[in-house]
């Protein structure tokens, strides 16, 4: 038998876990945090909220960010927020939902595949150069399509 409690409680937490979902990551603002699956534990209690973040990499510099953004997106809720980092588990870019490689590859953002052969995102052609391994962050590298001519930016593959 389900109770109304659970119910409710079933409701807040799917309520948190959408604000969740709208907030943005801060260095690839095209993709939520859920998206890129940074969101490793959620646990929703009558004594607070706990969010439980992976970082996509040691020292990321956006954390701190993204950690503020959590704590404020969340605090509508009436609730003590609690934002925890953890490396219980690595983050790998395996986690980026299909939604969220669609958005990065729809600003120009080549996803990472699985085979690790990087394709134009404007073109989808694999005639591409690496002009440098170091992009605008850590998570990123400079690209070049031979095929359509244009400059991008690849997500790393972790």
């Amino acid at each position: 038998m389900v109770t109304e409690a659970a119910v409710h409680t079933d409701a807040v937490h799917t309520d948190i876990a959408a604000a969740l979902a709208a907030i943005p990551d801060p260095e690839l603002p095209v993709v939520s945090i859920v998206d890129l699956g940074m969101i490793h534990r959620l646990e929703v209690g009558s004594d607070g909220i706990r969010v439980t973040v992976l970082p996509t990499f040691i020292g990321c510099p956006a954390l701190e960010i993204i950690r503020d953004s959590i704590a404020q997106g969340l605090a509508g809720f009436g609730r003590p927020v609690d934002v925890q980092t953890s490396f219980e588990v690595p983050w790998t870019s395996d986690r980026i939902t299909p939604a969220g490689r669609a958005a990065l590859a729809a600003v120009g953002i080549a996803p990472p595949t699985a085979s690790a052969d990087v394709r134009c995102p404007w073109c989808a052609s694999a005639q591409v150069v690496m002009d440098s391994a170091f992009g605008p962050t850590q998570c990123r590298s400079l690209f070049y399509c031979r095929a359509c001519r244009q400059p991008f930016e690849a997500l790393k593959q972790v």
